[in-house]
């Protein structure tokens, strides 16, 4: 498989090394949604892009739009609560995650979904992660960026108010929280400009898609 990363100039080290989570920073959003943000909290990050595009078990989808099937332009992997993750330091993040915000959650992350973004071709469409409880009920789901940076876009699911723009990748982590997956949107857009490949890798707890 064919990837160009062009490495961040701020991480020039292959030891993988998660940072703490004290730095991280919390938006209010409408509706009681917030997203907390931390950037670069996974040190030697393109190494871990590098190792997961290699070795995790991509796999292409294709899904019936109106009347036609189409290709899904990403590539995925899905990890369940008894599947080993790919790297060690995936399990230390899901760990940590769940330690720092059990008060809030009142459970453990423990499902991780990966995503692959080849290039500015791949995207995903606006949605909220509404299969399961996450369409009914509060919750979190913390999603960990390696590999060139892409826009995650935000915007509330009545239809009106601002988009917010994160770019993320090299390590950074965003946690989208409160009523985030039922009154607000995100999507990964398309990007004409050249683009290199990301992955993302998202930590959720059970019966949340």
């Amino acid at each position: 498989m064919t990837r160009h990363l062009q490495g961040s100039l701020f991480d020039q080290t292959d030891e993988l090394r998660l940072g703490s989570l004290a730095g991280i920073r919390r938006t209010g959003l409408d509706d009681g949604a917030w997203i907390d943000v931390l950037p670069g909290w996974l040190s030697g990050a393109d190494a871990l892009f590098e190792q997961l595009a290699a070795e995790v078990p991509w796999r292409a989808e294709r899904r019936k739009m109106y009347d036609n099937v189409v290709d899904v332009p990403r590539l995925l992997s899905f990890y369940g609560t008894d599947d080993a993750l790919p790297n060690p330091v995936l399990d230390e993040a899901r760990d940590t995650l769940s330690a720092h915000y059990a008060e809030e959650l009142g459970e453990p992350f423990v499902t991780a979904g990966l995503c692959y973004y080849r290039d500015g071709r791949d995207s995903v469409a606006w949605h909220g992660d509404r299969i399961g409880r996450g369409a009914r009920e509060d919750t979190m789901v913390a999603i960990l960026s390696v590999g060139a940076p892409r826009d995650l876009l935000l915007r509330p699911a009545r239809g009106d108010g601002a988009t917010l723009r994160r770019p993320l990748g090299h390590g950074d982590l965003i946690v989208m929280g409160g009523s985030c997956q039922r009154t607000w949107e995100h999507s990964i857009p398309k990007s004409t400009r050249a683009t290199g490949p990301r992955i993302s890798i998202q930590f959720r707890p059970a019966g949340v898609r």
